[in-house]
């Protein structure tokens, strides 16, 4: 197969890869021509498979589990990509979770490890890649959102929080880290098909594709070409800027 987006030589990590959003890029990475470092935490199972269907195809991946919400596991993700394949051009911090609930019932567990989870695993790896790149003075840093980090959404108060958090780390690092030669961006992906969304009940999933002006669901592999197109060569006059792949639902 012929892409467009070329990655050919170009050394990635994804972190939570082994399924979903994270899964999509992984492959989709690959087959142009990356060579990706799968970040899992507790999905092994998931994430062999993934390194399989990866090999089958003719690509390049190397597994590593790391919990990214822990600094030392984050350097340690780091230093194993740069030290077995000699460097980091790409990294997505894709690794999230959900812990739903109205605030007047959210614990304060689920708040902190939905931010922990989310948010610092973003500036975790972030500081661990970016110390690299900076050397090498190129990077591109993909932080996958969320529209909900955009519009709110209720029961997510901490999701919400933790991917607007997202969003305006984005914009700050990537000023920091411009004039190395580092582009930093953010994908907001809405209602896409992944394991969250099949978890919804079937009348609020229904009541919320209702409120996406195309109608539709989205694709895991839809995300990925905007993560692709952001890896890009093509891409590298764009820094600081949040890409909606949600059929239009945070129209502004």
């Amino acid at each position: 197969m012929s892409y467009a987006l070329a990655l050919q030589d170009r050394i990635a990590i994804v972190t939570g890869a082994s399924r979903g959003i994270g899964r999509a890029i992984a492959l989709d990475f690959a087959g142009r021509g990356a060579t990706v470092v799968v970040n899992y935490n507790k999905s092994a199972s998931e994430a062999e498979k993934l390194h399989k269907e990866i090999a089958a195809a003719g690509g390049k991946a190397a597994l590593f589990q790391a919990d990214v919400s822990d600094l030392a596991q984050a350097q340690n993700l780091v230093k194993f990509a740069v030290d077995t394949f000699g460097d980091l051009h790409i990294l997505v911090n894709n690794a999230g979770i959900t812990r739903d609930g109205l605030i007047m019932t959210m614990s304060e567990a689920d708040w902190d490890t939905v931010i922990t989870t989310n948010l610092k695993s973003t500036f975790n790896c972030s500081k661990a890649a970016v110390r690299h790149m900076i050397r090498k003075r190129y990077g591109r840093i993909i932080n996958i959102a969320s529209v909900a980090g955009e519009m709110g959404n209720p029961g997510q108060t901490n999701y919400s929080a933790s991917k607007a958090g997202q969003i305006g780390f984005t914009k700050s690092l990537a000023r920091e880290v411009a004039s190395r030669g580092i582009t930093v961006n953010a994908i907001a992906p809405g209602f896409v098909d992944t394991e969250i969304l099949q978890a919804m009940n079937q009348e609020t999933l229904e009541a919320a594709i209702k409120m996406v002006p195309l109608g539709r669901k989205g694709q895991p592999a839809e995300v990925a070409y905007a993560a692709a197109f952001l890896a890009s060569e093509l891409a590298g006059f764009i820094t600081g800027q949040v890409l909606g792949v949600d059929g239009g639902m945070a129209m502004m």
